[in-house]
């Protein structure tokens, strides 16, 4: 993904902190005092542009999101939807996926969504995916017991690797689907991404794993 640079990020972004969280790392247990109840938290971590993130936040009232993002020229795009949508029930982060366990305590987190993440195809690479088992500790930690991780992307090489990683974690396996949009799946909320590889026939995949 070539991402472009916006001289006005920055400004942006400091001037909605009450969207883009400035300091998490001092919300660390505290996320439900944050949004002011004590509904479930769920976290997408690679959240783009926020079309997911906010689709599901309109959907799910009754739910809290926290979309992470670590790219700057990225997240503002998201922060845009956000704000147009108005909605008290999701916060966005600038930060590294790597780092989470400095943002969420132990077993803070309801689900976390991963969509269309970079694949990193080449192996010397393959600690950087999202469902390496070093990410997967981390989930782990803070997700609460049988905690889920819910998974699409449109590279089946990644999809492949990342079955693999969630058997040999010791997954549950709840759902799986090669090909999401002629299945009979509802309820599915469309990323960027999402929506233009769909359009161009790609199939996309997606399953949803739990810990046990």
């Amino acid at each position: 993904m070539r991402i472009r640079n916006k001289p006005w990020a920055s400004d942006f972004i400091a001037q909605n902190p009450q969207y883009i969280i400035p300091n998490p790392e001092e919300l660390k247990g505290n996320w439900h005092k944050l949004f002011g109840n004590d509904n479930p938290i769920h976290i997408e971590v690679g959240t783009g542009k926020g079309s997911f993130i906010t689709g599901m936040a309109k959907a799910n009232p009754h739910i809290n999101y926290i979309g992470i993002e670590l790219f700057e020229s990225v997240i503002v795009k998201a922060l845009e939807r956000v704000i147009e949508l108005g909605a008290p029930n999701v916060k966005l982060l600038q930060v590294n996926a790597a780092d989470l366990l400095n943002y969420f305590a132990p077993s803070e987190i309801g689900q976390v969504y991963l969509n269309f993440s970079d694949p990193w195809p080449k192996k010397r690479h393959e600690k950087r995916r999202l469902t390496y088992k070093g990410f997967l500790d981390i989930y782990k930690e803070i997700l609460i017991d049988n905690g889920e991780i819910h998974f699409k992307t449109d590279n089946r090489g990644l999809f492949e690797f990342s079955l693999l990683s969630f058997n040999e974690y010791g997954l549950k396996l709840n759902y799986i689907s090669l090909d999401l949009h002629k299945s009979n799946f509802e309820g599915n909320i469309m990323t960027e991404y999402e929506k233009k590889f769909s359009e161009m026939g790609q199939p996309i995949y997606r399953c949803e794993v739990q810990f046990v």
